[in-house]
């Protein structure tokens, strides 16, 4: 009986996390996605691979069903496509439910370090072109990006700290309650330069033709 008992609780132990049917019916539209949009370009899995810098392996089992990729992976995947994360995953009739993204969601986190936390805050699969984020930066932190898609624009508002922002060779100072409209079809970055922690929400738009 001992035995058991400690199986039992290995079991719960090992068990992961179940997904709600929600999320679960997204995982799938999004291998499914990955799938149809590789047949469409012709390509192999190799050339995806080389497409997006994920590897052959990971793409195969992501199309099979049999893996669901990170935010970071499905961002990669997205460039490959020329697309936005919401394009990528759009779902059919995803506007008729209530989708809620927990606070504690690590899936959501697209990025975790000593310098800056970036967490997604709109579903993956929004079906307009806008993304929207929760940034996190220590004193001394840089968010750096490269060009975006043409006529990306972002809008980033400062919650808590002090953030620089630049956009191609301009930059504005910004404090808490300020916001700054910007290109994000150049080059274009976001620095904490006070001494504390900043926090700030940023909103992603993309040009639809």
């Amino acid at each position: 009986m001992a035995s058991r008992r400690r199986k039992t609780a290995s079991q719960r132990k090992a068990a992961p996390h179940a997904a709600s049917p929600a999320d679960e019916a997204v995982g799938q539209v999004l291998c499914d996605r990955v799938a149809e949009l590789r047949r469409r370009r012709h390509w192999t899995l190799e050339e995806m691979s080389a497409a997006c810098g994920v590897s052959r392996s990971m793409l195969s089992e992501i199309e099979r069903r049999r893996a669901n990729p990170t935010l970071a992976v499905a961002w990669r995947i997205a460039q490959a496509f020329g697309m936005s994360l919401g394009e990528l995953v759009a779902a059919p009739g995803a506007a008729h439910q209530i989708d809620v993204i927990r606070a504690d969601d690590k899936s959501y986190h697209y990025r975790s370090d000593r310098d800056c936390r970036i967490r997604t805050l709109s579903p993956l699969h929004l079906e307009k072109s806008v993304e929207f984020y929760e940034i996190v930066l220590s004193p001394g932190g840089s968010l750096r990006s490269l060009a975006h898609f043409a006529g990306a624009r972002e809008l980033l508002t400062v919650r808590e700290g002090t953030l620089r922002v630049g956009s191609a060779d301009q930059s504005e100072q910004l404090r808490a309650g300020d916001s700054a409209y910007y290109r994000a079809d150049v080059p274009h970055s976001i620095h904490n330069v006070g001494p504390s922690e900043a926090v700030a929400f940023l909103v992603v738009t993309y040009l639809r033709e």
